[in-house]
């Protein structure tokens, strides 16, 4: 079984994963740039049951804007988490809290339209979408039938 490890900043939050991650991505939407503080956001899609969190719940906050999925992240030192999809079915994780080797890399850049005009989008063969990426694009990178969020 695999089971990759998530840290936020300060180490208040732990999780676990016990299945590959799924299709990951670049998100240029404007709402990742402010909550990451950066031009893009990279995460990778799993299903929900195979996220754990082992340690810190209760220090793990949350917003859930009218028109997206959940967006987790540490009380105590603000490191972005996770994000829930309405449905509850999966979890979109923020690559950068996950420890080691997360064998996975971005297959896909989504949202360019609303790139951060102070930082290009490196020219690195991978497909770009104006806005959200088909499902069909995440299903063909992935070999999976679930979507990123």
């Amino acid at each position: 079984m695999i089971v990759l490890t998530g840290t936020c900043n300060c180490g208040a939050v732990h999780f676990e994963i016990t299945e590959p991650l799924q299709a990951a991505a670049y998100c240029h939407c404007t709402r990742c740039q402010r909550r990451t503080g950066t031009g893009a956001a990279c995460n990778a899609r799993v299903d929900a049951a195979a996220l754990r969190v082992v340690r810190g719940e209760d220090r793990i906050r949350s917003w859930k804007p009218a028109d997206g999925a959940e967006k987790c992240f540490c009380g105590d030192c603000g490191s972005g988490l996770f994000a829930r999809t309405p449905d509850g079915l999966s979890v979109g994780v923020r690559l950068g809290v996950l420890d080691g080797d997360v064998r996975i890399t971005p297959s896909l850049h989504q949202f360019t339209a609303y790139a951060a005009p102070w930082e290009s989008i490196p020219d690195d063969g991978l497909p770009r979408y104006p806005e959200r990426a088909p499902q069909k694009a995440l299903e063909t990178v992935a070999g999976l039938s679930g979507g990123l969020s």
